[in-house]
């Protein structure tokens, strides 16, 4: 019986150590298998690439928003002198007009009236000159009295501002007078186009009836076009004119397009407390942007040297950023490593990457991270 006792306990610890064995070796091909396997067919065929970190020169950003938009010069807000009916009009929105040309005929009777006025002192003017300088005369002489004469000059001076007046209005209206002083009467006033440009708003019809403050047409140029930007209070001392500006237009395109700081505004606006920075496009005669587009845009106000890999070497997946760190190069493969970094600015290619537990000397995945971990 003791014999029987023995033996067992003798196979009971056997077991045990087998047991413990195979826990360890289980433990060390679980160690071995954490890690991402590449063989040498897969990193040759794949064209994958190592590289390490890297020192390169960072710009530090103030991101911001505004839109694409043109000096005040380049847009003309088309209103009339006087109100009047639509007589003729061929434009629509989009069309392409030069400076003056025919924008908008108009139609009034008021018209009639003022060139009727300004005939009417047109032609009395001559004799209310000559009755003046005959009762100036007269008076140097002490034949007139000094009544007569002021009354004469009073009459004169009085004709004479009104026949001015009534001139300068016809001229605002494009009515000339000239054609009125030969008996040339017209019931039509015209408006020309006061820019070059595209008609971008058109607000009237023919046989519409636009008063004074009615907005006829809008026409914008868009041969200069420019960036009007918002920064935040916070950031605007560090905002300087002269400063690189990186801007997309995100309903548009993912394409980048470059600027530069040209005009800082000297005044906060109180509803967001933010100020206008104007920005001028470079290479502007390559791109072709519309006022009103909606631009997201980063200021570069500083540099700094840090650490960065290739943008592709940097992944994203469920909110973290991820590299590939090669751990183990042995038997014609690779052991690659799945490291969360944070990244800062992406810049000319390359990622920064903010890590304290990486160097200089380590060798990372920078070509085809995506089709390991992110495909």
């Amino acid at each position: 019986m003791k014999n029987i006792i023995q033996i067992a306990t003798v196979f009971l610890l056997l077991m045990g150590c087998g047991n413990k064995n195979n826990a360890e070796s289980v433990s060390e091909e679980q160690a071995k298998t954490t890690g991402i396997q590449v063989t040498q067919n897969q990193f040759d065929t794949n064209d994958l690439m190592l590289g390490t970190m890297e020192k390169r020169t960072f710009p530090k950003m103030v991101e911001t928003s505004g839109m694409i938009d043109v000096p005040p010069e380049n847009r003309a807000s088309i209103t009339a002198f006087m109100g009047g009916f639509v007589k003729n009009t061929s434009l629509l929105v989009g069309n392409q007009v030069k400076k003056g040309q025919l924008l908008v005929t108009l139609e009034n009777q008021e018209f009639v009236q003022m060139q009727q006025d300004y005939l009417e002192i047109f032609n009395q003017l001559d004799f209310l000159k000559t009755e003046f300088e005959r009762n100036q005369t007269l008076f140097e002489e002490k034949i007139a009295s000094q009544k007569n004469f002021l009354q004469a000059k009073s009459n004169y001076e009085t004709a004479k501002a009104r026949y001015q007046g009534l001139r300068e209005q016809l001229q605002m209206l494009n009515i000339s007078p000239s054609r009125v002083e030969q008996g040339n009467i017209t019931s039509q006033a015209v408006i020309y186009a006061p820019i070059s440009g595209s008609v971008t708003k058109m607000n009237v019809a023919k046989g519409s009836y636009v008063s004074p403050a009615t907005e006829i047409l809008e026409i914008v140029d868009n041969d200069h076009v420019h960036l009007e930007l918002s920064v935040f209070e916070k950031d605007i001392l560090k905002v300087k004119k002269g400063q690189k500006i990186q801007f997309k237009i995100p309903e548009a395109s993912e394409e980048t397009f470059e600027a530069e700081v040209h005009l800082v505004g000297t005044s906060i606006d109180n509803t967001n407390r933010s100020i206008k920075v104007h920005g001028h496009l470079a290479h502007e005669e390559e791109v072709n942007l519309l006022p009103g587009m909606f631009v997201d845009a980063k200021i570069m106000t500083d540099t700094i040297q840090t650490l960065s890999l290739p943008e592709e070497a940097v992944i994203e997946s469920e909110g973290t950023y991820y590299v590939l760190k090669l751990v183990d190069k042995e038997d014609g493969g690779y052991t690659f490593e799945q490291i969360a970094v944070k990244q800062g600015n992406t810049y000319d290619g390359y990622t920064e990457i903010i890590a304290s537990d990486l160097n200089e000397t380590d060798q990372f995945l920078t070509k085809g991270v995506f089709d390991l971990i992110g495909g």
